[in-house]
């Protein structure tokens, strides 16, 4: 790919850790930003040793985040820094975040501040690190949605239908995240207690010795017996469940994007989510999406969604992730990229 002057352009794109992290929103985000380069002909690498590149865009806050940042450095690369993580959407999340969350706030701020540029997937987020005094430009551009993966497709459902047995009069609440308190798992089980008719799906997976001993108890077995624990669940189940399902319901607490509301909103779905931040600006309540904010409004919400009481959202929510498509983010990075070499 070339930039605007003819030149060769290459991105070096690093997420260090990449099998621990590929089942997250994160690890996504990596495959979103391969597909949405191609989309635009920007050639990129994921191999750390091929100092044949210009732009080192790195995604992650590891041990070997400041060594790699400095070897592009050394090399006279631009760095771009792409803001996955907050302190904000630390806490509530493993054994302790709480309690590290300040150091993990003054280590992020100090690993985003010796880039060039940074990038953040919402307006939201970037508010965020702007608060915490950072000076380096930021800009907001959405992780995207693959839209080819997203669409109805009646195999993936009936996949879906057959893997968990499901019955025609069956009515399915979906829900996709790690086993995080901030993802809102407590209150997903107990809007569950609630509503017994049907039945809750939560796909995701994480290692039980890193989250609190009520989550994992929760996940463990001391669940209503109408609520599912699948684990990790990739390919035609996952997406036929997207798109088969009679609600998302998503009532994280915190998050910089939430690529699984995308993906929701990509499958036509009809989406519940509560009413945070984040989605201020791009997702409006009773409009492409329901918003609630506690225990009875998420029941009234999920009720009325599934029993088709509520008027669809479906529409309209494709349409948002239709906007924030790969091929648009690609021009976005693209057009980041340039103005990064300029600087």
């Amino acid at each position: 790919m070339y930039d605007k002057d003819g030149d060769t352009m290459k991105v070096l794109l690093y997420f260090e850790g990449e099998s621990l992290i590929s089942n997250s929103g994160i690890g996504r985000a990596l495959k979103h930003q391969q597909i949405a380069l191609d989309t635009v002909g920007v050639e990129w690498t994921t191999n750390a040793w091929d100092q044949d590149y210009d732009i080192l865009h790195i995604n992650t806050v590891a041990m070997n985040s400041a060594n790699i940042i400095k070897n592009a450095r050394e090399h006279g690369k631009k760095v771009i820094y792409h803001a996955h993580s907050t302190e904000e959407d630390f806490r509530n999340s493993f054994i302790l975040s709480n309690q590290v969350a300040p150091l993990f706030k003054k280590h992020i701020v100090n690993l985003y501040s010796q880039a060039d540029y940074i990038l953040t997937p919402t307006p939201y987020s970037k508010s965020l690190l702007e608060g915490y005094g950072i000076t380096v430009p930021i800009q907001a551009i959405s992780n995207g949605i693959d839209l080819n993966r997203f669409h109805y497709d009646e195999e993936k459902v009936k996949a879906f239908q057959r893997y968990f047995s499901l019955k025609p009069e069956d009515k399915v609440v979906l829900c996709v995240g790690l086993f995080f308190e901030r993802k809102g798992i407590l209150d997903f089980i107990e809007v569950a207690k609630r509503l017994p008719e049907y039945k809750f799906i939560w796909f995701g997976s994480i290692n039980l010795l890193l989250v609190p001993q009520q989550i994992r108890e929760i996940v463990q077995g001391d669940h209503p017996s109408n609520v599912i624990f699948p684990g990790y669940v990739k390919g035609a189940i996952i997406e036929g469940a997207f798109a088969g399902a009679n609600a998302f319901f998503f009532p994280s607490y915190e998050e910089t994007e939430g690529i699984v509301v995308l993906e929701a909103l990509a499958s036509h779905q009809e989406v519940i989510v509560r009413d945070i931040g984040v989605y201020q600006d791009w997702l409006y309540d009773k409009v492409n999406c329901y918003m609630g904010n506690d225990i009875h409004s998420f029941v009234e919400l999920v009720r009325g969604v599934v029993e088709k009481t509520l008027p669809s959202v479906a529409d309209e929510g494709l349409k948002t992730a239709q906007q924030r498509s790969l091929a648009c983010v690609g021009e976005q990075l693209k057009e980041a990229y340039e103005r990064v070499l300029e600087l």
